[in-house]
């Protein structure tokens, strides 16, 4: 997650290689495109409304912030002059490397790995999912007369 925040490529490629090895390749499209600009509002899926529990957030958050993400990635491909379903396309970038991460170790050690591939990733979505839950748990912007949200502050991070 951080080192997706990074100007470096070197620790975006990093932080692109963590997220893919639990295959939430569209994590860092979404979250640098989507959730900075849309966080502690009703519109970001990553932000946790008030009152609602982890596991109502979990089911809303892990559809929302993919939906978003291919939204965005195609609204750039697009923008390219490129088609969405091209190999410049970073989510199916993301995922292409998670699956042959997953076919390596099937193929070293058999489908009895694959279970624990699939507890892995499930593992790892939670856990990006409770670090947004506790990061932005009943935090909202004020949305201004012109139909605008106030500028991020770190108020509406934490």
């Amino acid at each position: 997650h951080e080192l997706g925040h990074k100007a470096d490529r070197l620790n975006i490629l990093f932080g692109t290689l963590a997220n893919c090895a639990v295959g939430y390749a569209h994590f860092r499209v979404e979250h640098s495109r989507g959730h900075h600009t849309w966080v502690a509002t009703p519109e970001d899926p990553a932000s946790a409304r008030f009152g609602e529990s982890i596991y109502a957030f979990a089911t809303r958050e892990l559809p929302g912030a993919f939906k978003r993400g291919w939204r965005n990635e195609a609204e750039r491909l697009t923008r390219r002059g490129e088609p969405v379903w091209s190999v410049n396309n970073e989510i199916l970038q993301g995922f292409a490397l998670t699956f042959v991460v997953a076919a390596i170790l099937i193929a070293l050690f058999g489908w009895k790995v694959a279970p624990f591939i699939v507890a892995h990733h499930f593992l790892g979505w939670y856990a990006l999912t409770q670090a947004n839950y506790v990061e932005h748990y009943g935090l909202l912007r004020e949305k201004l007369p012109n139909g605008r949200y106030q500028a991020v502050e770190p108020r509406h991070s934490w």
